[in-house]
C-alpha cells in the first residue's frame, strides 16, 4: 500500500499542524493573559471551580503551552496534556445538554470541536513532533518508528 507521499512531506506537515493545533490556544491564552481580571470574571459566570486558580492555569497551558507546542518542546506529554484540558473545557464552559435554542447549539458546536481538537493531539502524541522541533534537536524520544509489513 503507498503512503501516497506523505512519508516525504512528514516532517513539514508536523510543523504544520503542531502551529494549527496550537493557534486557537495561543490567541485565546493571550487574551486570558492580557485579562486577568476579565477571564476571572468569565471563569465565575461558567461555573468553573476556583475561578482565580482555574485562570491561571488557563493562561499558562494555553498561552506558554501553545508556545512550547509550536516550538516542538516536550511535544507528547503536552499533546496529552492539551487533549485532557480540551476535554476538560468542553465539559466545564461548553454544556450544550443543558441549554436550549441557539445557546444549544453554538455549544454544541464548540463541545465537538474541543471532540475534534483531541483527536489531532493523540495523533501528535502518536507521531511526536517531527524532526522540526526542540524535541529532535535535544534528541528526547520521539515516536516510535513506523511498523513494516511482515515479508
Amino acid at each position: 500500500m503507498t503512503d501516497l507521499g506523505s512519508e516525504r512531506i512528514r516532517d513539514e506537515a508536523l510543523l504544520i499542524a503542531r502551529i494549527l493545533l496550537a493557534v486557537l490556544f495561543l490567541v485565546f491564552g493571550w487574551g486570558k493573559l492580557t485579562d486577568y481580571s476579565g477571564t476571572v470574571a468569565y471563569m465565575t459566570q461558567s461555573g468553573a471551580p476556583l475561578p482565580s486558580a482555574t485562570a491561571l492555569v488557563a493562561m499558562v497551558i494555553e498561552f506558554f503551552g501553545a508556545i512550547a507546542l509550536i516550538l516542538g518542546v516536550w511535544t507528547q506529554p503536552l499533546a496529552v496534556l492539551f487533549a485532557f484540558y480540551t476535554l476538560a473545557t468542553g465539559l466545564i464552559g461548553h454544556p450544550y445538554w443543558t441549554m436550549t435554542g441557539a445557546d444549544r447549539f453554538l455549544n454544541m458546536t464548540n463541545f465537538y470541536k474541543n471532540v475534534s481538537l483531541m483527536g489531532g493531539f493523540f495523533l501528535l502524541y502518536v507521531t511526536g513532533a517531527g524532526k522540526y522541533s526542540i524535541d529532535a534537536r535535544l534528541g528526547l524520544p520521539s515516536a516510535p518508528p513506523r511498523r513494516t509489513q511482515a515479508p
